[in-house]
């Protein structure tokens, strides 16, 4: 019974606080700046949220040519650059991943 009460209390908390905003914002027209700023949102949440995993090992810097996690991604990046094909980064940076710590071990 706890579990059910904590996870409706943190869809309460979270629907609260999500659910005003989005109900002002559809009401209102926002100025084109903004909603052209807006777009840079998700990559740049996924990339805070990802570029610590990268970059870290061990809670130090670690920019060597062993880090496979860095060299996927730089390999992920470049086929996204060049492909625009969200699948295929996804299919290519995970397999360049699992290749490379197969390799590295």
């Amino acid at each position: 019974m706890n579990e059910v009460l904590l996870l409706l209390g943190m869809f309460a908390v979270t629907f609260g606080v999500r659910y005003p905003v989005l109900a002002l914002v559809s009401r209102i027209q926002m100025p084109a700046i903004v909603v052209q700023g807006l777009k840079y949102v998700p990559p740049t949440v996924l990339t805070a949220i990802i570029m610590p995993s990268v970059l870290l090992s061990e809670n130090q810097l670690n920019l060597h040519i062993s880090n496979a996690p860095l060299l996927a991604s730089l390999v992920a990046t470049f086929v996204a650059w060049r492909t625009k094909n969200l699948l295929l980064t996804i299919v290519v940076g995970m397999g360049v991943l699992w290749l490379l710590r197969w390799a590295l071990i």
